[in-house]
Parts: structure tokens; sequence; C-alpha cells
């Protein structure tokens, strides 16, 4: 789950971390009046959007009086802010964060998350901070540094000074560092974040370290322990089509194909949209039904497919595990049936009962093409698609 930079700055600033005075607004007046309550200018006016990459375009700007923090917060409202993450359609802004500035002096960039080579949290860090992270790491990306955090000793003292010294900082700043750097990484572990990224981290010209900007991703799985952040989630945000799913279980993320896709396991779901690829087809989307997917389930999932209208045609691939190719075959006729499949639907089944959920598809009396493995499947659909 994301949330936004104003709510991440929040959670920061209960565990310690340094964060500017700022408050999110919803119209042009608010933007205004709050700049005053915060003090002299000038005052950083940011578009709130769960996408990186707003500076550049255009929805971070800086104003040096109460009416021009208002004149800015009104150009920003309702504007589609295209950036290099939300894609050519961009999003709506709706609120924006008025924070007070500061006199930046250097920035860097630390971040942590998880690595699945090591199986444990790595922090990263940069000294080339700010816009530029991006091209930092495709072109010089020796300019990045890690250190691997052991889970039983957390970020040590020895470890935020070794990465304090990386990034340049003078002995005042190196003492400000360690603090800083360990309520990062306990702030990480406590929230169950899968990402936290400080970008920048900046050195004022006071001498003072700050966080400026802040993102936090957290792992859907322990949303149960975190209630107040769960309530963070802002649904305008995102794809209706994956909030939808996210109702029934399902993983579902759409993608620009036309060959919608209902599998179960990521690994395999995966698998599939490469292979379809291989033959020529695009995959609509990512869909993994589970491994105990009930006819409901199943169902859903065809009408979230469905209600995509690029899909020309689905590919079902399934491998009968934990979950019973007959049960699977029950829930494609009965979603079938229901929703009204009009486009091309192969499937294609293999495991436990795989016989007889092929022939609960044949005599089902709907147009449904039964193929033998994963690429029969894929070679079948694409043909099918592409006429």
């Amino acid at each position: 789950m994301n949330i936004h930079e104003y709510q991440a700055k929040a959670i920061l600033r209960n565990f310690g971390v340094p964060v500017p005075e700022g408050h999110v607004v919803y119209n042009s007046n608010s933007a205004r009046d709050w700049a005053r309550r915060l003090g002299d200018g000038p005052w950083a006016v940011k578009a709130q959007i769960h996408a990186g990459g707003r500076g550049k375009a255009g929805g971070v700007k800086i104003a040096k009086t109460p009416d021009e923090v208002k004149e800015i917060a009104r150009s920003m409202f309702g504007m589609t802010l295209v950036t290099h993450q939300t894609g050519p359609e961009g999003r709506v802004v709706k609120r924006v964060l008025v924070e007070a500035g500061c006199n930046i002096a250097d920035e860097f960039y630390v971040s942590f998350l998880v690595d699945r080579a090591t199986s444990r949290v790595t922090m990263m860090a940069s000294a080339e901070g700010g816009m530029d992270i991006e091209e930092v790491a495709a072109k010089t990306p020796e300019k990045i540094f890690f250190e691997s955090i052991d889970p039983l000793t957390g970020l040590t003292g020895y470890q935020a000074r070794k990465v304090a010294f990386k990034l340049g900082f003078a002995p005042p700043q190196v003492k400000q560092a360690v603090p800083l750097f360990q309520s990062l990484y306990k702030t990480f572990v406590e929230a169950d974040c899968s990402l936290l990224e400080i970008n920048p981290l900046v050195q004022t010209k006071e001498g003072n370290l700050l966080c400026l900007d802040a993102k936090l991703n957290f792992d859907d799985n322990a949303l149960f322990r975190h209630l107040r952040i769960r309530d963070l989630r802002d649904y305008d945000e995102e794809d209706p089509m994956e909030i939808e799913a996210s109702q029934y279980d399902l993983s579902y993320i759409a993608l620009d194909g036309n060959i919608g896709c209902m599998v179960n396991g990521a690994g395999l779901a995966m698998a599939t949209m490469d292979i379809i690829k291989h033959y020529g087809g695009e995959p609509a989307n990512f869909l993994d039904v589970g491994g105990g997917a009930t006819i409901e389930r199943v169902t859903e999932a065809f009408k979230i497919i469905l209600s995509d209208e690029k899909v020309k045609g689905i590919l079902v691939n399934i491998f009968g595990g934990i979950m019973k190719c007959d049960v699977i075959a029950t829930g494609i006729i009965t979603a079938a049936r229901q929703v009204g499949v009009s486009v091309p639907l192969v499937v294609r089944l293999e495991g436990t009962n795989v016989e007889k959920g092929k022939q609960m598809l044949a005599e089902s009396g709907l147009n449904i093409v039964s193929a033998d493995g994963m690429a029969d499947a894929a070679e079948k659909i694409v043909k099918a698609v592409n006429g």
C-alpha cells in the first residue's frame, strides 16, 4: 500500500525523524492561511499524488508570499500531473502540501528496502540525492552504496556512522545522522514497510539534517497490525479494477495489452505473461486468483477482466494443486454463463482432477478452447485475438 508524502512525514515525525513543518490543504484559501501560520516564507507548495518525479513535472513550486502560495495552489488543484511514474494518463491533483521552506546547502539520498538476495533489510545511500537519482543509478551506479542490516542487531551505530562518513558528512552532521538513520530503520521495521525512501535528505546552510521528501510503501499482508496506517489508503489514487479485485483477495494489476490472463500463483502468472509475449501477444493484466479460489472469486475475476475494454481474448492457465481442476472448471463455466464471455476463451488445466475438469469444459456447451500445455494455450489465444 502507498501513502502520500504528507502522511509519510507524519509517521516519520512520530518516530522522531526531522521533517519540515507543513499542512495538507484542499483549497487555495486554506493554502494561503496555512502559509501564514507556518511563519515567514518562502514556502514549498507540493502536489500530492502517488508518484515520483513531481518536481520535474511542475508539481513542486516555491512561493515567496502567502498570496503566491494561494495562486500556485489554485493552479495545481485539478491539474493532471504527468510524471515518469504516472504513465501518459497522469494523475489528477486533489490535495496540496504547504510546507515551510529551508536553506538547502546539499542533497543526499537514503532508503531502506527488503533485499531478497540477502533476506535482509538493506540501506541504500548516495551523496547524489535529488530529482536526478534515477539517472545516477543508471549512469553512475558506483555512487550508490549499500549496507546490509542484521535483523538481530538492527542498524548499529557503527554502520550508521560508516554511511554518514561515506556521504561526506562533517562530524557535527555525523552526530545528527546516526540517530536519524536509526530512527528511519526503526520506522521501516515497526511500521512493516516494504520501502522507505528519503529523497532528498538535505543539509541546510545552518548545518541541520532534514528529510525534505519521503516515500513509504507498506506490506499489505501486515496491515491488519496497523489499522491507522490502513486508513490512510487513498482509493482515488488507485485503479478502480485493482480496488475491486482486492475486495475478493485477487491480485490484479492492469497492463496495456489485449489478452486477459487468469492464473493461480504469481510465478505461473509471470510465466504466462512471458509466453504470451513470446508468441507475439500482449497481456492486458496480471491476475492471480490464488491457490484456494472459490467459484465466486473466479466469477469476479472474469468480471474484472472483461470490464477492461482493451481485452479481446482471455487465457485461463491453472495448475491444480491445492485447487482441483474440476472446481476451477465449475467456476469457469459458472462465470462464463453469468458474465456472458463474448471474446475468445482459451483454458489450460493441469494437475489434480485435470481429466474431469477438461470433460466438464467440453460438455458445457460454451465456446471454450482447451489447450494442452502453456505453449499451446498461448499460441491459440494469440492466434484467436489476432484473427
